[in-house]
């Protein structure tokens, strides 16, 4: 593939074996598929949304997943590394900084009461 900063959809089309009405259809499928258009309203691909469409097209046609299969294996992958355990960490440091506010208010309570 010669590298070009934007590809046309019937180069995409050659490039990916694929029928141009097929790549419409899996940007309606895949949120994640999203080539911007020219002002001539023709759509432009990127490298990344190239590479996206190849790994489409082996989950959908060598590993037979359903396009709802794809989808979720997609938004796995996607998803970064490690975001789980940084919510983790930012909720367990925002209930510690609670628990210490309650501690405070409820110690000024019976101060306040002396």
């Amino acid at each position: 593939m010669q590298e070009k900063l934007f590809y046309k959809i019937s180069e995409v089309s050659r490039i990916t074996g694929l029928e141009p009405y097929v790549l419409r259809f899996w940007e309606s499928q895949f949120s994640s598929l999203h080539p911007r258009k020219s002002r001539g309203n023709q759509r432009i691909y990127l490298k990344k949304e190239i590479d996206l469409i190849l790994q489409i097209k082996e989950l959908l046609y060598h590993e037979g997943l359903t396009i709802a299969g794809a989808r979720k294996k997609l938004a796995l992958h996607l998803r970064p590394r490690g975001s789980g355990d940084v919510r983790r960490k930012a909720i367990h440091s925002v209930r510690k900084e609670l628990e210490d506010i309650l501690q405070i208010l409820s110690g000024s309570g019976r101060s306040a009461a002396r």
